[in-house]
C-alpha cells in the first residue's frame, strides 16, 4: 500500500523505469566501460567523459534546486551561484589541507599563503583538515547565509524583480570579496592543484569513478526529495503561494516560513553540488560567483522546463553539453548561441523541452 502511494505521488511506473535506467547507466555501464574495458577498446569510456558528465550532474543538482524555488514557489534567484561556490570553497579548504607539504614550496600551508608570507592559518580555516568539519560547513554556510538573507527579505515582502536584483547584488559583492587575497581564499586564483581526498589520490580512475557515482546518487536523491516535497501538502501550499500569496495569508498560513524553508533547502543543495564539483573539476575560484553564472542557472531551468524538476536537470545537461561543444569548436560564438537559445525557448517553448516532449506524447 505504501509503495503504491509512493509510486503514484512521485513518478509512477514510467518515471520509476526511466530513473532505474538512468541509475543502471550511472552505476553499472559507466564503471564497467571505464574501469574494466581496456583503454584501447572502442567501447572504453575515457576519464574525460566521466569527469565531464560528473560536472554536468553537479549542475543538474543546482538546476533542480533552482526549479524548486522558481518553478514551485515563484522565487527567481539570480544569486544561486554564490551558494554553489560557498559549498565548493568549504570543501576546497579540506582538499587544500590534504596537499600537505607536497606543494611548490614544500610547506604545510597552501602555496598562496606561503607566497603571501602568512605564518598561520586565518580563523576561517579552523579545523579545515577535518573531512567531517568541512562537510558540515558545506551544508551550514550556504544554509545559514540563505536563512538570514531570506528571513529579512521575505519578512519585508521583497519579491519579484526586486528580490532578483538583491540576490544578484549579493553574489556580486561576495565575488569581489573573494577576489581579495586578504580574505584567505586564494584571491582570483582560488583553490587548485588538489592531490588527495581522505588520503586517497584524487587523480586515479577509481577515485574519479567513485566521485562520479556519488554525484549521480546525489542527483537521484535530490530529484526524489524535491518530487516528494512538491507532491505533498507542503508543495500544494507552496504552489498556492506562488499563484496568490495574499489569499494564502488570508487563509491563515504564515507564508514566510514556507518560503524560507524551501529557499534555505535550495541553497543547501547548491552547496552540496559545489562540494561535489570541486574535486572532479580540480579548481574553485571567485568566477563561479559571477552574476552571469547565476543567470545561466535560470536559463537551464527555462530550457528544460520550469516547474518539472526532471526538466530542469535535462536543461542543465543540454545547455552544458552544448557549451562543451561550442567552447571547443566555436568559442567566440557561445554567448550568442546561449542568448539565442533563451530567446527561442521563451518565445516558442514556454514550457521547455520537457513540456514539448509531454505535448507530443499526449497527442500520440
Amino acid at each position: 500500500m505504501i509503495v503504491e502511494r509512493l509510486n503514484h505521488r512521485l513518478y509512477g511506473v514510467r518515471g520509476w523505469t526511466i530513473l532505474a535506467a538512468f541509475a543502471s547507466v550511472l552505476f553499472v555501464v559507466f564503471p564497467v566501460f571505464n574501469l574494466i574495458v581496456a583503454s584501447d577498446s572502442p567501447f572504453h569510456i575515457s576519464t574525460y567523459w566521466v569527469t565531464l558528465l560528473g560536472k554536468i550532474m553537479c549542475f543538474a543538482i543546482v538546476a533542480v534546486a533552482m526549479d524548486l524555488i522558481w518553478g514551485y514557489a515563484g522565487i527567481l534567484s539570480l544569486g544561486h551561484g554564490l551558494f554553489f561556490a560557498l559549498g565548493g570553497y568549504a570543501f576546497g579548504m579540506y582538499l587544500m589541507r590534504q596537499i600537505g607539504s607536497d606543494g611548490q614550496y614544500r610547506q604545510p600551508m597552501p602555496d598562496f599563503m606561503v607566497f603571501l608570507d602568512w605564518k598561520e592559518f586565518p580563523w576561517q580555516w579552523f579545523n579545515s583538515d577535518s573531512f567531517l568539519w568541512c562537510a558540515m560547513l558545506v551544508v551550514v554556510v550556504p544554509g545559514l547565509l540563505a536563512y538570514v538573507f531570506g528571513y529579512f527579505a521575505f519578512r519585508s515582502r521583497v519579491k519579484g524583480v526586486y528580490f532578483s536584483i538583491i540576490t544578484q547584488a549579493l553574489t556580486f559583492a561576495a565575488m569581489l570579496l573573494f577576489f581579495r587575497n586578504a580574505t584567505g581564499f586564494g584571491g582570483n586564483n582560488g583553490f587548485t592543484d588538489f592531490r588527495r581526498i581522505l588520503d586517497i589520490p584524487i587523480a586515479t580512475p577509481q577515485t574519479r569513478m567513485a566521485l562520479f557515482a556519488i554525484t549521480g546518487a546525489t542527483l537521484i536523491g535530490t530529484l526524489l526529495l524535491a518530487r516528494w516535497l512538491v507532491t505533498s501538502k507542503f508543495g500544494r501550499v507552496l504552489a498556492a503561494i506562488r499563484d496568490a500569496e495574499t489569499r494564502v495569508m488570508f487563509c491563515g498560513y504564515d507564508t514566510l516560513y514556507y518560503k524560507l524553508f524551501v529557499w534555505t533547502l535550495s541553497a543547501v543543495l547548491c552547496g552540496i553540488a559545489g562540494a561535489l564539483y570541486v574535486p572532479q573539476v580540480g579548481i574553485i575560484n571567485p568566477s563561479e560567483m559571477s552574476p552571469a553564472n547565476s543567470i545561466e542557472i535560470a536559463i537551464w531551468v527555462a530550457v528544460g522546463g520550469r516547474g518539472t524538476l526532471a526538466g530542469a536537470a535535462l536543461g542543465a545537461g543540454l545547455v552544458n553539453g552544448a557549451k562543451s561543444f561550442f567552447t571547443q569548436a566555436f568559442p567566440e560564438y557561445w554567448l550568442f548561441f546561449l542568448g539565442l537559445l533563451f530567446i527561442l525557448v521563451t518565445l516558442f517553448l514556454p514550457q521547455g523541452v520537457l513540456g514539448l516532449i509531454n505535448k507530443r506524447r499526449e497527442r500520440a
